[in-house]
């Protein structure tokens, strides 16, 4: 059951970006995983404008933040394009791929559903437990 689901579909610009964090932002204020978050959204939503149809002149992308009891799920969802996102090895010259690394390392896991015609490249964050307030 989720706690709450929300969805913001923006431009397909490298400015739309800066507004999808923003986004995350405003939607987490206060939990502990919002950072985390943000640079994760950051990265897909960059992806979604670099890679894929999204970033063609009309094109969008839509972010979207599950949130239930123990994780957190981000969504992106880009208009599709010839190539999958993937993830390379540090090492590896030039900058493609170095944002799924460090989406790797923030979260519990993600991964692509769809194809080139549309797909979602999604995240999932553990959530710290919270302590109980007494009053």
């Amino acid at each position: 059951m989720s706690l709450f689901r929300i969805s913001r579909t923006f431009l397909g610009s490298p400015l739309s970006v800066v507004e999808a964090r923003r986004f995350v932002t405003a939607m987490l204020s206060g939990w502990p995983e919002a950072e985390d978050a943000e640079l994760i959204v950051s990265e897909l939503a960059t992806n979604a404008v670099r890679h894929s149809e999204s970033g063609r002149f009309g094109g969008r992308f839509t972010v979207s933040i599950q949130a239930e009891a123990d994780r957190l799920w981000l969504g992106v969802l880009d208009e599709g394009g010839p190539r999958s996102p993937r993830a390379f090895p540090h090492h590896v010259d030039g900058e493609d791929g170095r944002g799924l690394m460090l989406v790797t390392e923030l979260s519990a896991g993600w991964g692509v559903t769809g194809d080139d015609k549309g797909r979602i490249v999604w995240a999932v964050l553990e959530l710290l437990p919270q302590p109980v307030v007494w009053q």
